[in-house]
């Protein structure tokens, strides 16, 4: 009996644990994003990377482009189309100039992430999202989907890369 009690008080500790953390973690309370569904995979931060960029102009943010095993599969053996189950996720963030880098360089050069702008999302499943190529599309901001009129331009602006599944990043190995 004393067994059960003490296997019980662990249980309920360790969910007590995993709870708080989740908020910390980064992870989404589990809104979907409006047109397509999507919401926020829990674990995604831990996924492989695929490439990373730098985008100036209006963009002017450091982005890191993840994938799921499945993708990371698709991206090595470079099968296009991309499998159903397939899910990329792109982090931006702004960038700021390191002092504590610069000074050891002399000189103003280096840049490190600052605060992060949003997370976006693309989703295969050629059934559920057969009017968008398969994909579908998710946009989000401190955890929060962004509105409809954000989701609507997902699709059009990923029509110019229709001949790569729609999709822009390369596979930076």
């Amino acid at each position: 009996m004393r067994g059960i009690a003490y296997w019980l008080s662990a249980v309920v500790v360790l969910t007590g644990v995993v709870v708080c953390m989740a908020p910390a973690s980064g992870h989404a309370d589990g809104q979907a994003a409006p047109i397509f569904g999507v919401t926020i995979p829990p674990g995604y931060r831990d996924w492989r990377l695929i490439s990373v960029a730098h985008e100036a102009g209006d963009l002017n943010d450091f982005r890191a482009i993840l994938g799921n095993d499945v993708a990371i599969r698709a991206y090595r053996e470079e099968k296009l189309p991309f499998p159903d189950g397939t899910i990329i996720v792109r982090l931006a963030w702004s960038y700021i100039a390191s002092e504590e880098n610069n000074k050891v360089f002399g000189r103003a050069q280096s840049f490190v992430a600052g605060a992060p702008i949003n997370v976006q999302l693309m989703v295969k499943d050629s059934r559920r999202y057969a009017a968008t190529g398969g994909w579908g599309f998710a946009q989000f901001k401190d955890g929060k989907p962004a509105d409809e009129a954000v989701h609507k331009t997902c699709s059009p602006c990923h029509e110019s890369a229709k001949a790569r599944d729609f999709v822009f990043t390369h596979y930076s190995p």
